[in-house]
């Protein structure tokens, strides 16, 4: 049996950084790096931000909800890190060239207060939520680097970085989110068309996971599990509260948490 070197993580880690890059796209990765297993796929996102030359800002949960596992065919919750020149601040312009997904997520964000390192138990909710500095209305814009995610499988999908891109990161919410029961807190999604029309969709954080807090607990717990410490300061995006939403080059798009405050950004103009 071979093993899954760091050589090999780090030219998996390459090639999905030139493509990244290049707004090309693959349909798999070479044999000779290809990684087998979702711990193989954590190996070789782990390389990503030295390759990139990237810092990890924080982090993403792909695939929260059974229908979004079952389209790009994974067993669960997908982790990703979101890197530095990759997060962008509310009302951006949002670079749509070469993105083929061509959705936003309204998604809950939690800012963490203080580090919660690997252990050998899992961290419970509560003491998650203790470790959290505060909560943010967000907005994802995936994509991968994969010509058919969909058949990509999961080991690439997790090297492909969970299908990260951009991200826009709202302004803190009230503190009263604390005393909310996030499970039922309803989110509408708002697409203003470049074509002039303008709809709607609404969403419930139950739709992740069952409630972003088990969310945001999963995510920690995975990190454990890989030896990672998730740090003071990153911010962990949960995953969508809703049906993405689709958007088209021009478009402008707003997420409304109602009290707990809005995220908005501009798609790019150029396709």
């Amino acid at each position: 049996m071979t093993t899954y070197s760091q050589a090999k993580a780090q030219d998996a880690a390459r090639c999905i950084w030139t493509h990244w890059q290049n707004r090309t796209t693959l349909e798999t990765l070479p044999a000779d790096c290809r990684p087998m297993t979702a711990a193989e796929g954590y190996a070789a996102q782990a390389e990503l931000p030295g390759v990139a030359g990237r810092a990890v800002w924080g982090w993403k949960i792909a695939a929260t909800s059974e229908v979004g596992q079952a389209h790009i065919q994974v067993s669960g919750p997908l982790a990703g890190r979101l890197l530095s020149g990759q997060v962008l601040e509310n009302g951006a312009e949002v670079p749509f060239a070469g993105n083929r997904m061509r959705v936003a997520e309204p998604e809950f964000a939690f800012r963490m207060g203080r580090d919660l390192p690997p252990r050998a138990t899992d961290y419970s909710t509560e003491e998650v939520l203790a470790a959290v500095a505060g909560l943010h209305p967000s907005l994802e814009m995936p994509d991968s680097r994969f010509a058919v995610f969909t058949r990509a499988g999961e080991a690439q999908l997790i090297a492909d970085n969970a299908c990260t891109r951009h991200f826009v990161f709202g302004p803190a919410a009230p503190d009263l989110w604390r005393e909310i029961d996030l499970r039922a807190h309803a989110v509408q999604g708002q697409v203003q068309a470049a074509s002039g029309r303008r709809w709607t969709r609404d969403g419930r954080g139950e739709a992740v996971l069952g409630d972003p807090r088990v969310a945001l607990a999963w995510l920690v717990n995975r990190l454990s599990s890989l030896g990672v410490t998730l740090k003071a300061g990153q911010a962990v995006t949960t995953g969508t509260c809703m049906p993405p939403l689709e958007i088209e080059a021009g478009d402008a798009v707003r997420a409304d948490f109602g009290p707990l405050g809005q995220v908005a950004l501009r798609v790019s103009a150029t396709d």
